[in-house]
């Protein structure tokens, strides 16, 4: 009898501790995604006769099939906008919020749903701000949820997939669609429509992702990090043109800018006049930094004439660096709203190195 229990026993352990086992391996990552709206979000109002905000952030979840196999999913809804109504004040919130999900110790990454329009300028404030080495992946769509062939779920699949791999690690903020993931200081939108509208110009892709699994191919080399302040301060971002007179400068200057960002020619020069007007802007104590409309290189002190890069610098403006200007503006923001900003520390801050 003791016999026959003892083997009646173990028969039964052979059948527990393998069964638990497997439980143990179905405790799945947690991840947060976060929705602000954007396309994803969107199905076509005949009403309207275009796409608009439709979509809540279950609904998003729910028509990601395999998701709930790879990860445990937690949404919080932030906004259901289009992105071209998004705001820096709109991003210091959804910054604040990000950074105490990933606070959590059960939170392994947060995804980001957000329009593709300004997506790329909201993922390097964030980048900027975030104070975290957990991954946030920005994620939207081309095609709203009511297309032919949607790319949202199959991009958020991804962006989920990016957060729990190990693969993954080490990159920050991203903006991962169509496969392919970019960093948020390089990342631009380069076409309308396409859904290969991303791309990270010369500093290159720093992975891609197929068959569920992810392939690095770069590291993120840079990562310039400030506080997130309480409130940002007035900094346009104005076009120079051929003819400017540097009016747009003067204006800005005169209704109380605190900065301003110069979208300029080439390596970053501008015109007698406009040169003039920055001029004018150092004096009144305004910060100026020039960019360039050129969407490769860089800007530098190269030519010395009234308006080239060198004088720029010598009259006190900065230069962008590898900055697009539109994400120069975003750091300036950032930079004068800290205290005890100086001008070298605003240089490091801009120094691609």
């Amino acid at each position: 009898m003791k016999n026959r229990f003892r083997w009646l026993t173990l028969i039964l352990l052979l059948f527990v501790l393998p069964a638990s086992a497997a439980d143990k391996g179905t405790v799945l990552p947690n991840v947060v995604v976060v929705t602000t709206g954007g396309t994803v979000a969107m199905k076509y109002d005949p009403a309207s006769g275009g796409a608009v905000p439709a979509v809540s952030g279950r609904d998003l979840i729910a028509a990601v099939p395999g998701l709930e196999k790879i990860a445990s999913i937690e949404t919080m809804e932030f906004s259901n906008i289009d992105s071209s109504q998004m705001t820096p004040e709109l991003w210091r919130n959804l910054s604040a919020r990000v950074q105490k999900l990933l606070e959590r110790s059960d939170v392994q990454g947060v995804v980001v749903t957000h329009g593709t329009d300004t997506m790329a300028e909201g993922a390097f404030f964030l980048e900027t701000t975030l104070q975290s080495e957990k991954p946030v992946v920005f994620v939207g769509a081309m095609r709203s949820a009511s297309d032919l062939s949607a790319d949202g779920p199959a991009n958020i699949f991804n962006a989920v997939l990016q957060a729990i791999s190990p693969d993954a690690q080490g990159w920050g903020v991203t903006v991962t669609m169509n496969q392919y993931i970019n960093s948020a200081r390089y990342v631009r939108k380069d076409n309308t429509t396409n859904v290969q509208t991303f791309t990270s110009g010369e500093h290159g892709y720093l992975g891609s992702i197929l068959g569920n699994e992810v392939f690095r191919y770069n590291n993120v080399h840079i990562k310039k990090r400030l506080p997130l302040p309480a409130a940002l301060p007035k900094v346009p971002l104005l076009t120079t043109f051929p003819g400017d007179d540097g009016e747009l400068i003067r204006h800005a200057v005169n209704t109380g800018a605190r900065g301003v960002v110069i979208e300029g020619a080439g390596a970053g020069n501008v015109n007698t006049e406009v040169f003039r007007a920055i001029q004018y802007a150092v004096s009144k104590g305004v910060v100026v930094i020039v960019g360039s409309q050129v969407r490769s290189g860089g800007v530098y002190a190269l030519y010395g004439y009234e308006g080239g890069g060198s004088s720029l610098v010598k009259a006190g403006a900065y230069l962008a660096g590898d900055l697009s200007p539109s994400k120069a503006r975003l750091l300036l923001m950032l930079a004068l709203a800290q205290p005890g900003m100086t001008p070298e520390k605003l240089r490091a801050l801009l120094d691609p190195r």
